[in-house]
């Protein structure tokens, strides 16, 4: 799996260009999504990629999925998307690993991500995602604790979890990785 550092990039500009569509300077921006104004700066300079949970923080605030704003920094997907170009993404903070295997595209609905989350790894999305969106967590290996606006579920392999939009934390509870498909639906 292949790191896009120019994808990086384009992530960063555009989430400056979101910003200063909405006419926000970077220390309003901290106050709304609750981030330090010089973590934001740097992420928007590129200096630094931005963690899962502060791309999640500032979705939130945009009102976009995460898969969303990942799609907006790609060229236009191809129907087919073949493994070796599906983007993939790192949070090098968690370890954790995201790879759109189908992105977000024109009139579609649906998206399919692929998450590895390794042992120990917990990340929280303390804002909820945009209202109305589905979601379909099919665990494949591993064991995972998926707390739903506080209230905890454990899968292990094969098992299928439904959700609507809230809060959410990703907690692997080991030995080895949780890796899992995530399909998100927008209403």
């Amino acid at each position: 799996m292949g790191i896009d550092t120019a994808a990086d990039e384009r992530l960063a500009r555009r989430l400056a260009e979101l910003r200063l569509q909405r006419n926000w300077t970077l220390e309003e921006l901290a106050c709304r999504a609750d981030v330090s104004r010089s973590t934001l700066s740097r992420v928007e300079r590129a200096e630094v990629s931005p963690t899962a949970a502060l791309l999640g923080r500032l979705c939130a605030v945009y009102g976009r999925t995460m898969s969303r704003l990942l799609a907006e920094v790609e060229s236009e997907p191809a129907r087919l998307v073949r493994a070796d170009e599906q983007r993939v993404w790192r949070d090098e903070a968690t370890g954790f690993v995201r790879r759109s295997v189908s992105p977000p595209h024109g009139s579609l609905r649906g998206e399919v991500i692929e998450g590895l989350l390794p042992a120990g790894a917990d990340i929280a999305y303390d804002r909820p995602c945009p209202p109305g969106l589905e979601h379909h967590l099919w665990l494949f290996e591993g064991a995972l604790e998926l707390t739903l606006d506080g209230e905890a579920q454990l899968l292990g392999p094969g098992d299928c979890l439904r959700y609507g939009s809230g809060t959410s934390r990703f907690r692997s509870l080991g030995p080895g990785c949780a890796r899992y498909a995530l399909l998100v639906v927008e209403p």
